[in-house]
């Protein structure tokens, strides 16, 4: 996945890098807002592949003594880091639009019409070539980019279509309106998932009562407690938790220990756990607090 991931992203930069020169001389040119904004936000989108290009080979590297987990969020800051700047950029065309609402000008068609159809056979076709990659948050939100900048770029080419035959050049900023507001709606799932892995929150569709009660239907699993979930990467997830036993020899609880892994494994899909046994009751987990220093 990270080769051909990475290869696509390279090629995507650099379409998207010519593109956005493109569309800022047509914008220019034509005097279209829209396609000045199509510009600014295809310059956003060359950053997030950049980005998304180094973070996926950031995510290979292994784990190192100062870096434990490896690099795995690096990927998750560089997506963090895309939604957030196509959410500042996606403010800047709503003002913009709202200026030009009031004062509306001369828009050249033609030049809308050539950007955007350029734009759709683009986009359309770096969104493809990361379709296989999209389990991979970081990648999802590059892919998530180039269906809105497709999405955007055809509603461009309806918006010169439209003008060319009413010549109502206020279609030019309500357009733009209308492309911010889908960045926000294709951009949201992406920045939530971000800040939730972020601040180290349960892996979405894993709830921990669920995984607490998968682990007490194991035989010899007494009590969960101190039970902690969270993601290091896109895919990858982490468990720590105290089980209580049975005072069992540390040999026989060693069968306890793979069941609960295979478990964690099969129905959960978390293979990076930390489990500690106890065997005594325990169940608020204030006795496995160690005091502070006074």
């Amino acid at each position: 996945m990270t080769g051909r991931g990475s290869g696509a992203l390279r090629i995507g930069a650099a379409l998207t890098l010519a593109y956005v020169v493109f569309t800022l001389v047509a914008g220019i040119w034509g005097h279209s807002l829209a396609l000045i904004s199509e510009s600014a936000h295809n310059l956003t989108d060359f950053l997030a592949l950049v980005l998304s290009w180094l973070a996926v080979y950031l995510q290979g590297k292994p784990a190192d003594q100062s870096r434990t987990f490896g690099y795995q969020r690096a990927g998750v800051l560089a997506a963090f880091l895309n939604v957030l700047t196509l959410l500042v950029l996606t403010l800047f065309i709503v003002v913009e639009a709202i200026a030009r609402l009031h004062a509306p000008g001369d828009v050249h068609s033609g030049w809308m019409l050539i950007a955007g159809i350029v734009g759709v056979a683009m986009n359309t076709g770096i969104a493809i070539s990361l379709t296989r990659h999209r389990g991979d948050l970081n990648l999802r939100g590059a892919f998530v980019h180039m269906m809105g900048d497709a999405v955007s770029a055809a509603l461009i080419v309806a918006g010169a279509i439209a003008i060319s035959i009413t010549g109502q050049t206020i279609i030019d900023p309500l357009l733009s309106l209308v492309i911010a507001g889908f960045i926000i709606w294709t951009s949201w799932g992406v920045f939530r998932e971000t800040i939730n892995i972020l601040l180290e929150g349960a892996p979405s569709g894993i709830r921990p009562d669920q995984v607490a009660g998968e682990l007490l239907s194991l035989p010899g699993v007494q009590g969960v407690h101190d039970l902690h979930i969270w993601s290091l990467g896109s895919h990858a997830h982490a468990l720590s938790a105290h089980i209580r036993i049975a005072n069992i020899p540390p040999s026989e609880s060693d069968a306890i220990l793979r069941r609960v892994r295979q478990r964690l494994g099969d129905r959960f899909h978390i293979h990076h756990t930390t489990v500690q046994f106890e065997n005594q009751w325990c169940d608020t987990g204030e006795c496995c607090q160690i005091p502070p220093n006074r």
